[in-house]
């Protein structure tokens, strides 16, 4: 979708039709949707559209309202005016065929379990999700409407140790945003029962989660080929280290926020005030998450100082972040750096993925080494070399 004056009047049309048949809203006392706006970032896993919708909800029609104010010339009490309310919305939408997506599979309807299933277990601010629409004649694909937080992110692009408010903290603010970070994931994996309360999650019977995770990673690293059919040399020998480096045993599984890391956090100060981007949860050991989350950040942080950038070195120090999230959880971490390498496999092939797309939309030109298609191959190959 483009941001057009044409292509938002006509989302704001389709939009409006669809949300007068919702049960919440009084269709009859008629819907209003403004603002529509495409976010100045927006991810290529999903398009993203904001807007403000105005209606007077179901079954609070003025008759059935308390009665206030003067008497009527009849004698009668009026009826109180019921006022419409306004929301400020998010309208999450699948790329459509054409897009050249990262991902094979955008299980909206997984999205929405998991952001209410959260929402719902923990005092964490996940946006309320309202709607989930698979009918991809409404707006051209299916989409998911929710909530619409405030808050500002860490960036991705310039990477946030570059530039930006986080930099700008004093040493004990970041530190404090470091502990409310460690407490997602914290109240996330202290979920009882996940598998029960996602079902679509939980692992085939008499696959561990573990097995079924790093099985899908290989599916997906195998759909990332189909075109061109190139293998990846680093990202074959990351497979192959894990199997080689296996856990003897795992912790407990949990859900797993997938894309843990605190770009996916809007923050007030240093306190969270959304948790975002849930496509990739999955039922998984909470290391994973822990891995991701530590991996990122290490990523960003070798990018600044190979561009002498100084960063912030002290954030997100892996003993640290342990001994926080043992704290809060009462667990014990378990052979980190075998999910630290997991997490550098993961990434490596999502970005390997968007170099291809890259590639397909004339942005930049085929490197020469096939390693090349993932930005960290270095950093990577580093920990697999043993």
């Amino acid at each position: 979708m483009t941001s057009g004056e044409a292509d938002l009047d006509d989302f704001r049309a389709r939009l409006t039709l669809w949300l007068a048949g919702r049960d919440e809203v009084d269709s009859d006392a008629g819907v209003e949707v403004s603002a529509v706006s495409r976010p100045e970032s927006s991810g290529m896993s999903n398009i993203s559209v904001l807007f403000d919708a105005t209606w007077t909800p179901a079954g609070s029609s003025p008759a059935d309202a308390t009665p206030v104010g003067a008497a009527s010339p009849a004698g009668l009490v009026e009826p109180k005016t019921v006022e419409p309310q306004t929301v400020q919305l998010v309208a999450r939408m699948c790329p459509e065929d054409d897009a050249f997506p990262v991902f094979p599979v955008y299980d909206l309807q997984k999205q929405f379990d998991v952001m209410r299933v959260v929402r719902e277990n923990t005092e964490l601010p996940v946006p309320r999700v309202r709607w989930v629409e698979q009918d991809p004649a409404v707006l051209g694909t299916p989409f998911l409407v929710m909530d619409r937080a405030t808050g500002r992110a860490p960036v991705d692009n310039p990477p946030y140790v570059f530039v930006g408010w986080l930099l700008e903290m004093d040493p004990e603010q970041r530190r404090e945003l470091q502990r409310e970070s460690v407490g997602v994931l914290a109240a996330i994996h202290q979920i009882p029962a996940p598998a029960d309360l996602v079902s679509s999650l939980a692992p085939a019977p008499g696959i561990s989660a573990l097995r079924a995770h790093v099985d899908e990673q290989r599916a997906y690293y195998q759909w990332t080929t189909r075109e061109d059919g190139l293998q990846i040399p680093v990202i074959e020998r990351a497979f192959d280290w894990i199997e080689a480096h296996w856990p003897a045993e795992t912790g407990p599984d949990v859900l797993s926020w997938g894309d843990a890391r605190i770009g996916n956090i809007l923050y007030e100060g240093t306190r969270p005030s959304a948790v975002l981007d849930w496509e990739m949860a999955a039922i998984a050991p909470a290391e994973v998450d822990l891995g991701w989350f530590l991996y990122f950040h290490d990523l960003f942080q070798e990018l600044a100082v190979a561009f002498d950038f100084p960063g912030t070195p002290e954030l997100f120090d892996h003993r640290e972040v342990v001994e926080q999230y043992e704290q809060l959880t009462g667990s014990t971490v378990r052979d980190l750096p075998f999910y630290y390498v997991y997490a550098g496999l993961r990434q490596a092939v999502i970005l390997s993925r968007i170099t291809r797309r890259r590639i397909h939309f004339g942005e930049q030109e085929p490197p020469a080494h096939p390693d090349e298609y993932v930005l960290h191959h270095a950093m990577l190959a580093r920990l697999i070399a043993d």
